[in-house]
């Protein structure tokens, strides 16, 4: 299996209770964390079945959305919706999925 495509679905995963810790007092953050997260899984899966400039621009936008979804963690973390200790985990693996689509649309030669 495509590995930063097991990686993104394992960063949703994590997410998971924190976007259920994060609705009841924010549900448009919540929503918006969602929303990226699910986004950021998809196209990274859209991105490994284009070619040239289309894989790029999917991987692009993954990395975005990905970006996005990390800083809605830290946002919830600063709101005081969730602690630290549980945006531990989602963060990590956000910067492995980001760093994993960096690679991918910056490939060595």
């Amino acid at each position: 299996m495509f590995e930063a495509l097991t990686i993104a679905r394992e960063f949703i995963v994590a997410v998971r209770p924190l976007v259920a810790e994060i609705e009841p007092r924010d549900n448009n953050l919540a929503d918006q964390l969602r929303r990226a997260a699910t986004s950021a899984a998809l196209n990274t899966a859209e991105g490994g079945r284009r070619d040239g400039r289309d894989r790029a621009a999917r991987y692009r936008i993954a990395a975005g959305e990905c970006a996005e979804a990390a800083t809605a963690v830290q946002v919830a973390v600063d709101w005081g919706y969730i602690p630290a200790s549980a945006a531990a985990l989602a963060l990590a693996l956000a910067d492995r999925v980001g760093a994993m689509l960096w690679r991918l649309r910056h490939p060595r030669r």
